[in-house]
């Protein structure tokens, strides 16, 4: 007769939540550097992984025309494949006026957290 033991299994999603603030002295100087120039902060950890924030004051391609900035979030670690919800906020030198570019909180549940499957992808 053979003896058959009841089995159990989890599956757990780990959440983690960060931020990184990025200031941009003398932001006047920067505009004008021209499109596809951009200032990048330095390397921060959030969920154990490496992120970086890219701003071009002049747009990142040429068809914006100077007119607008750009800004991206980019995974910094290697080999990676995370999935990821995040808002970007420009804040003006007072510190006062918030502007959100861009959150995925926002989206539709079915649509999900957006996936960045190597260094270097950017949102």
């Amino acid at each position: 007769m053979v003896d058959f033991k009841d089995s159990v299994s989890k599956s757990v999603s780990e959440t983690v939540n960060g931020s990184h603030k990025f200031t941009i002295k003398g932001y006047s100087l920067a505009k004008g550097m021209g499109p596809g120039k951009c200032i990048m902060s330095d390397v921060f950890t959030v969920g154990g992984y490496d992120w970086a924030i890219y701003f071009y004051p002049d747009g990142k391609n040429h068809e914006d025309n100077a007119l607008y900035v750009s800004v991206f979030i980019a995974l910094a670690s290697e080999g990676a494949d995370v999935r990821a919800l995040f808002e970007l906020t420009l804040m003006d030198q007072s510190g006062k006026g918030k502007h959100k570019v861009h959150s995925h909180f926002d989206r539709a549940l079915e649509s999900g957290p957006y996936t960045l499957k190597y260094r270097g992808s950017m949102w």
